[in-house]
Parts: structure tokens; sequence; C-alpha cells
């Protein structure tokens, strides 16, 4: 019943049972060489230009038709998804401030909803409404803005001068009306069939649906990870971030660091379009890599752009022939030399003093687990493990904010960490002390909503200092310190 459902509503989007979408030939390079972007996150389109949110920037970047850049908007904080408005302004999630703003076509920028560096949750007026750590943003024609409020696990509605929550609120699953049905780190949102929205629920690897009366329903994933293709409930998604709709009704997801389709075939199908392991790499779709794209869009030449965030990128999978391909060289010489990495922050260890001498227990590039057979798990040591003593406090060894969304993960295993841009700190307790009380610090958000397992968060937007507490050693008794970003990591002793 649920494939014959699935099926008429993509028939009815697509207005036949034939496929309608080309197949792409390859991916290639918008923009972002010579590390001219810092980090790309929301993507939107408008009369042949791209734009696009720099989370590290803070910036709005415009791209045009040759691949000149130009930034239309400065002074935002960790901004991240982005959508026009009929009038041309441009909304966007502006997560840092907890706030929605809009940018005007002189690049003024001006708050739409919240109120700067105020999170909360709260419905009213617009000024009243408290946001925490908003990601998503869709904008209906008649004026209707859609805000995925993450950290809240709710989407809420901006219109006639007010917000309220049209789903969500509490942390988990459940399809329902309103404020019964639960999602789960909700990310990008998109508009589809006019007036539907569908939410990329990160936290529970499913693309929902919301009706314009508040019915939450699910149109595809199992729920398990994986990033199986299949009929929609039996396909799995690892972490939907991003969501597009293209001219034919075709969906578009970003997951993982994989990209992902949904009704390109005859039938409601579920496919992967790219390679599913990150990395950086152009041409044919099915071997190109991503690493972490967090914004997509499709163009009016029916192109799919991707915002490829941990890559500072933008990529697209075209048709043309003339699209420009990175070779290996340029995908090498792209990120960090060691030398580089060194200049950006002084060197520190995570814990005081700083600058004392330290044991080195494990290096990069050690082999770890045991081969006995094929079935055998044993992988390479990816980090710099530095002894220190059970319950001792963490810091971070560099100034930065955090981009990645699920930025802290594993909470309460032997494998907690938090993946900062450039570095990460595995076997931590993150945000807790030695007796596991919680650090009265905003910035660690521990979320315990009944029916779920407890979870510690860490927003996208949140800032810290070079010697700031991150938390306390757990029974591993060492950092695992990972320098590079994710997916390029180098030896942190060099």
């Amino acid at each position: 019943m649920w494939l014959t459902l699935a099926a008429a509503v993509f028939g009815s989007a697509c207005g036949s049972a034939e496929p309608v979408a080309t197949d792409f030939t390859r991916v290639a390079t918008l923009a972002g060489q010579g590390r001219s972007l810092g980090e790309p996150f929301g993507i939107a389109t408008r009369d042949g230009h791209t734009y696009i949110s720099d989370g590290t920037a803070g910036t709005i970047v415009r791209i045009a038709p040759d691949g000149t850049l130009a930034t239309v908007a400065t002074g935002l904080s960790t901004p991240s998804g982005i959508a026009f408005v009929p009038d041309g302004s441009l909304l966007v999630a502006d997560t840092g401030t907890h706030t929605i703003k809009k940018v005007d076509a002189a690049g003024a920028v001006t708050l739409v909803a919240g109120a700067e560096n105020a999170p909360g949750d709260a419905d009213g007026t617009v000024a009243d409404a408290r946001f925490t750590g908003p990601i998503g943003i869709a904008a209906t024609a008649g004026g209707r803005i859609y805000v995925a409020d993450t950290y809240n696990d709710a989407i809420r509605v901006i219109e006639n001068g007010a917000v309220r929550t049209i789903a969500g609120g509490l942390r988990g699953f459940a399809d329902g009306h309103g404020t019964s049905a639960k999602f789960e780190l909700p990310l990008g949102l998109a508009l589809w069939q006019g007036d539907k929205v569908l939410v990329a629920d990160a936290g529970n690897r499913r693309i929902r649906v919301i009706e314009p009366d508040g019915r939450v329903w699910t149109l595809a994933g199992s729920g398990s990870g994986g990033g199986d293709d299949g009929f929609p409930s039996q396909a799995s998604f690892e972490m939907p971030t991003a969501v597009t709709v293209d001219a034919h009704g075709i969906i578009y997801v970003a997951d993982g660091n994989a990209m992902r389709s949904i009704g390109r075939r005859a039938f409601a199908y579920v496919e992967t379009l790219s390679h599913r392991r990150r990395g950086l790499s152009d041409g044919l779709p099915h071997h190109a890599r991503f690493n972490r794209p967090s914004g997509v869009a499709v163009n009016d030449a029916g192109e799919l752009l991707v915002a490829d965030s941990d890559n500072v990128l933008v990529r697209s999978f075209t048709n043309s022939s003339e699209a420009a391909l990175l070779t290996a060289e340029d995908a090498r010489s792209h990120h960090y030399s060691a030398e580089e990495f060194r200049a950006l922050a002084p060197g520190r260890w995570p814990y005081d003093p700083p600058e004392r001498t330290r044991e080195i227990a494990g290096t990069l590039g050690e082999i770890r687990g045991e081969i006995v057979d094929q079935t055998s798990e044993a992988w390479f040591h990816n980090g710099l493990d530095i002894p220190g003593s059970f319950g001792e406090t963490a810091r971070f060894i560099r100034e930065e904010t955090v981009l990645d969304p699920a930025a802290a993960q594993n909470f309460n295993t032997a494998r907690e960490l938090i993946r900062m841009p450039t570095m990460g700190y595995v076997h931590i307790r993150i945000g807790r002390e030695a007796a596991d009380r919680f650090y009265p610090d905003a910035r660690f958000q521990f979320n315990d909503d009944p029916g779920v397992p407890p979870v510690m968060r860490v927003p996208r937007g949140a800032r810290f200092a070079a010697g700031e507490p991150m938390g306390t050693l757990n029974s591993q008794n060492h950092v695992h310190l990972i320098a590079g970003r994710s997916g390029f990591e180098m030896n942190a002793l060099d």
C-alpha cells in the first residue's frame, strides 16, 4: 500500500509515468578553488547566479555565470540555510546568533525574527520568538517562511509578524499532527508540490513531509543507517542534511558524504548518484567524492549544485563538456600542508599546563586491531594519543567555531568525541566534569527527552577559545587528537 501511495505521489509530481531526468555525465567544480571560500553551506540560485552562505567568513557570496565571486553581505554569524522570497531578498538562517535575517538587493542585513545571541524556544511575535541554532529555511510565494529550528527539534513558521511551531518540539521519531510529531536534528528544508515541506530529518535518517495543516508523514528512509538504495520505505540514509526539488518534482538529498535522489525513475526509488565514501574528486558521478555536503539547489539549466562544505568547494552535477574538472594535484593542493597548518595557531597540549612536555602513546598510521582473516577488523590510527588521567580536564587547543551540525557524537561511550573544523578530540566526556556533573554552559546542550537515549549536543555556531574546557577524560585515559579537516587528517606531530 505504501508503494502504491508513493507511486501516486511521485506520478502526480512528475505528471508522467516516464522518467524525466537526464543522467548527469560528470561532476565538476564550480567555485572555491584556491581556498576562496571558508565553509560553503547554504545554496540558492536566482537570475543565473548562485548564492552561497559561508559559515566561516560569516558572509553571503554570489557566483556569476563566469565563475567570478563577489561578497554581497557580511557581518553574519555562521550562516546556514538560505532562500529567496518573491521580492528578491535573501532569507538567512543565521545560526550563530539564533536568528532569521534578510539580505536586500543592496546587501543590507536586517533582522526578521528572534533576538541576537538569545537562544531559546518560544513562539510569539517576531521580536519575542526565540530559536536555538536554526539551520534550514524555505519560503513560499505567498510569504510564509519555514524554519528548521534544529536544536529545538521543531519546524517553525513565520507569517503575519508572528512565529509559531507547526510541527515537532520534542526529540524523537513520530509521524502525526503538529506537536505530536517528533523530529531529531532537522536540518535542510525544501518546498515540494507547491505547499508541502520536505525535511531532512538528520537524526532520524529519514526524509519527512509536512502538509500545510501541520500533518507530518515519512516519505523515505527506514531509520537504519547504511545508505542502501531501494524503494522509499526500505532505503536507508546516513545523515540527510539538505534537500531540494527540481522542476520535474525529483528530489535530491545530501546524505552524509553522498548525493542521493528520489524519483528519477518511472517509479518511486531512492538511488545514490555519487561515491559513498568521503573524499575529493571530480569526474563520472558514481566516482565523484564529496565531504559533508550541506546545501543543494537546482539551477535553471537543470544542473544540481552542491555546497561541499568540508571540501570548501561548490560542485555541480552537469552534462556540460566544458565544466572544469579538478585534477588529482588540484585536490592535493587544495588542503593545508603541515607547514601551513602549523602557521594557523600556536601549538599547545589539550591539558594544563599547555606547554609541559607530554608523553605520546600512539601516532598517525599505526595499525590498530588484528588481521587474522578476511573478516578481521583492522585500521590505521588517524590521530595522536596523548595520555592523561581519568577525569582530567581536556581543553581546546585552538580557537574554533563549530561547523558540523552534529559535531558531538557517541555520547556516553568510550569513543565520545567532538569534531571541530580543523581539530578533533576523542575519548572525552563532552561538557561534563569528573563526577559527570554537566557544565553550566549553554554551548553544551544535554538533551534527555523521554523515550529516546540522551545526547550531548554542541550546536553549529558555538565558538570556543584555546584553553577553554571541552570536558574530561573518560576511561580511555587519553585524548585522541586529530589534526586536519575531516577526511584530510595529517600527522599531528607534524
